[in-house]
């Protein structure tokens, strides 16, 4: 491990200092190498065709005319994307969905930017996790099966 020095403004380091205590931090270290490894995981999407693991999370209100259906539309028209999904009712008009996405970077962004920014969707997260796909063939108690493996 290398030790360094940064020069850093008071602000900035007021910020660095909240972020490590709200987020549990052992040192100012260890929160500076999160947010490096953080970015070079977002950098490393700068090829599109790259395969990743996502979760997309979203609030929206229900009651927006067509809104739950465009949505189902949307999944079922890239159901080769999505792995699983949850639905939440905070309240009598705002649900949560969260996906589980998998695929080419690329269209994992292309298809969570179409479900929301349709109008009646609030807030939205995108979280991408690279990942590397292998073939396997071993056996899991069914005999020798080929599947593949994603490796983060």
């Amino acid at each position: 491990m290398q030790r360094i020095s940064i020069t850093i403004d008071d602000d900035l380091l007021d910020t660095l200092d909240a972020l490590m205590q709200r987020r549990g931090y052992t040192s100012r270290s260890e929160a500076v190498r999160e947010l490096v490894r953080k970015q070079a995981s977002l950098d490393a999407y700068s090829e599109d065709a790259r395969t990743c693991i996502a979760v997309l999370g979203y609030v929206f209100d229900h009651q927006t005319r067509a809104l739950a259906q465009r949505q189902i539309h949307t999944f079922h028209d890239h159901h080769d994307l999505s792995i699983a999904s949850m639905h939440v009712h905070l309240d009598h008009a705002t649900c949560l969905e969260v996906a589980v996405l998998k695929g080419a970077a690329g269209a994992v962004r292309t298809f969570a930017d179409t479900l929301v920014s349709q109008r009646g969707v609030r807030h939205s997260n995108l979280q991408l996790i690279p990942v590397r796909v292998s073939d396997a063939r071993h056996d899991h108690g069914a005999g020798n099966i080929r599947h593949t493996h994603m490796h983060a």
